[in-house]
């Protein structure tokens, strides 16, 4: 396998993918409040915020999806977890990355369908407009209703690891966690 020059100074995966864990957090919390629609009414300019958190955001899940792609999950069950937190520990990962990506997909669907050109963060054109205002429509609705059953997820993701580490004692968010914060766990 051919190594580039620069790769020598990248971060280890698992130091990548920690930054990527509270990285793209900010973003989604954005997302999960933010009303597309009342951005608009405030003015161009809070738009284009959300327009650039957007850009971010969906740049931050592909290149979670092409780490995932590339060598598959970082994570492995620890062995305190009993058998069945094995099984939700490796569906509840593959369908975070899977989550991420269907979002920033659904995102480009949405530009796809629209009348007019969408541009993420007033840069990078979403996709070309071919003006299906229908789909578009439902493409909205499947968008809005698939990101926050990722949130709800990503929800139960916390609390999950939030119990291996309190009642298995396992410490397993010392393992995401960044080093400032591990004499606290």
């Amino acid at each position: 396998m051919m190594t580039f020059a620069f790769s020598k100074h990248l971060p280890a995966r698992r130091t990548a993918l920690k930054w990527l864990h509270w990285g793209i957090i900010p973003f989604f919390v954005w997302f999960i409040f933010a009303d597309p629609d009342a951005l608009r009414r405030m003015g161009p300019v809070v738009f284009q915020f959300h327009s650039v958190m957007g850009l971010i955001f969906v740049t931050l899940a592909l290149l979670w999806t092409a780490m995932y792609l590339r060598k598959g999950l970082a994570s492995r069950p620890g062995p305190k977890l009993p058998g069945w937190a094995r099984k939700v520990h490796k569906l509840m990962h593959h369908t975070l990355v899977w989550g991420l990506f269907t979002v920033a997909f659904g995102g480009f669907l949405l530009g796809l369908t629209s009348a007019v050109i969408l541009w993420a963060g007033g840069i990078i054109p979403v996709a070309p407009a071919l003006g299906f205002p229908r789909a578009n429509h439902l493409v909205g609705l499947f968008h809005t209703y698939q990101f926050y059953a990722l949130a709800g997820l990503v929800g139960f993701h916390a609390i999950f690891h939030l119990w291996r580490h309190i009642a298995l004692r396992d410490n397993a968010l010392r393992i995401m966690a960044p080093k400032v914060l591990h004499r606290f766990l």
